[in-house]
């Protein structure tokens, strides 16, 4: 659900300056954390670790449910025992506030890992399919298997929950991971780090730490499947290298969710859903609203509404919201220097601050921002902006909302405030997009009934609950003949032959 892995010549600018690393090879200790090496060096360090993974791989194919589940609930027991750290290293990150952490990072994780528990077993089991009349003889079902050697790698925004959900994930299938968690939030890296050595053999799972040439050099590696959560231009970079080794992909990426709301729609409880999707976490989600398509007529009502949702939540004041101790700040001066350009360029191109617009780059701060009379040639309507910056347009009617929206790429999220069934129909039916939330948002992310994940530009493959548990498979067609034969079928082709061949055609 973000940005924040960094490959080699495609980041947007230099990285952090690294943290200092160390290599070992101790058995007891599952961390990879590299040295500032040559990148041969590095290369055979990575291979080395990805060798063992891969050794081990068909033992870990053979765990049974209990086993794995068994692995899932000490990764939950070491969460639920070690929240006061994890609070810890988020603030010190970028001042994530703790019921953020709980609400972002740990409730939907929790909540899913209890669910994988639940159904594992039935999942893992072999599931048979119906036998067509032509097959009479036969019995056929699908048999679950690891992808094998998993390379699971993780964004800074939501970088505990993106990392470790995604090798619950694959362990609850059987694979065995390496881990590239985002250097740009070092703390929380160094607490997973701990996480890891005190959980998992370095056979079962590997944590790799470093920047752009240790993902590169780990892209360079054949795995089975890599798992990767980040924008759509790195995306295309983990593709491609995925491609030299016909590695499966998930591609968890991002791109402009649109947040429509017509005439119908409960202004006062959809400006608070608005408000609360768009600051959370300072705007740093992948499904957070990116802008909003609002009917003219109710325009102005609404963005007073989300003035008062912001200083309810925020403070009432510039000062207020500059020290409130529920927002969050942008992760690095990088980033805030991207964020603050897009306010920028957009006030420079005509656009009006209808709140907010203040910044502090001591303090990675964006005050919550909301930006009337944007155009499509502004960077806020091109870019994904992943920032606590709001932009509003006004729409005539649903044409011109529904064309807006099928001229860009789909959405990874698509939200619909309207209380009129026909206009939540017809964007239904017109639209295209990863998931969509009607009259509310972001929980779709915590539902493990459902399927998360993009299309094209904001994703390839999906995963939560049993759709995560497919996903980190190879479902495996197995048939079997339990009676009768195919003989008559068979050669010389002769008229008898022939003429069975010919009825076979024609009725089955």
């Amino acid at each position: 659900m973000g940005h924040g892995v960094s490959v080699a010549g495609l980041s947007h600018a230099p990285p952090l300056a690294p943290c200092p690393f160390f290599v070992t090879s101790s058995l007891l200790n599952p961390i990879l954390m590299i040295a500032q090496e040559p990148l041969t060096d590095l290369s055979a360090t990575l291979q080395t670790a990805f060798d063992r993974l891969r050794q081990h791989a068909p033992t870990m194919a053979q765990t049974t449910a209990r086993e794995r589940i068994d692995r899932l609930k000490r990764l939950m027991h070491w969460i639920d025992t070690n929240k006061p750290a994890i609070y810890e290293a988020m603030y010190a990150d970028y001042r994530k506030p703790t019921a953020e952490v709980d609400l972002g990072e740990l409730a939907a994780l929790m909540g899913e890992l209890r669910y994988t528990i639940k159904h594992l077993k039935q999942w893992m089991k072999p599931q048979r399919v119906p036998t067509p009349l032509s097959m009479v003889g036969t019995s056929g079902y699908l048999k679950y298997e690891p992808k094998g050697v998993v390379l699971v790698m993780a964004p800074w925004n939501y970088p505990f929950n993106l990392l470790v959900g995604p090798l619950a994930t694959a362990l609850s299938a059987g694979n065995v991971c390496m881990l590239k968690p985002s250097e740009l939030t070092p703390h929380t890296a160094a607490l997973m780090n701990r996480m890891i050595a005190d959980l998992f053999s370095p056979d079962e799972v590997v944590l790799v730490e470093g920047g752009p040439d240790v993902a590169q050099a780990m892209l360079a590696l054949p795995f089975n499947h890599i798992f990767f959560t980040g924008s759509p231009a790195l995306g295309k970079v983990v593709m491609a290298a995925a491609a030299k080794h016909l590695a499966s992909v998930t591609l968890e990426l991002g791109g402009k969710s649109p947040f429509l709301v017509d005439e119908t729609a409960d202004l006062s409880k959809t400006a608070e859903i608005l408000a609360w999707s768009k600051y959370f976490n300072n705007g740093q989600t992948c499904i957070a609203p990116d802008y909003v398509l609002v009917q003219e007529s109710v325009k102005t009502p609404l963005i007073n509404a989300v003035q008062k949702a912001v200083e309810r939540m925020y403070g009432t004041d510039a000062n207020a919201r500059a020290t409130s101790d529920s927002y969050a700040r942008i992760v690095n001066n990088r980033h805030f220097e991207r964020v603050k350009s897009l306010i920028d360029d957009a006030v420079q191109k005509g656009a009006t601050i209808r709140l907010g617009g203040r910044t502090n780059a001591a303090d990675n701060y964006v005050e919550p921002t909301l930006i009337d009379g944007v155009t499509d040639d502004m960077r806020i309507m091109q870019e994904e902006i992943f920032g606590p910056v709001l932009p509003i347009v006004g729409v005539r009617n649903l044409d011109e909302a529904l064309a807006q929206i099928n001229s860009r790429d789909k959405p990874l999220a698509l939200y619909i405030h309207s209380r009129n069934q026909q206009t939540i129909n017809q964007v239904l039916n017109q639209t295209s997009a990863g998931d969509t939330v009607i009259n509310d948002a972001l929980l779709h992310f915590s539902n493990p009934e459902l399927p998360f994940g993009g299309v094209n530009n904001s994703g390839i493959g999906s995963y939560h609950g049993y759709f995560g548990f497919q996903e980190l498979s190879h479902r495996r067609g197995v048939l079997r003949r339990d009676f009768g034969t195919m003989k008559f079928l068979f050669p010389p082709y002769t008229d008898r032959v022939k003429k069975l061949i010919g009825w076979a055609v024609k009725y089955f």
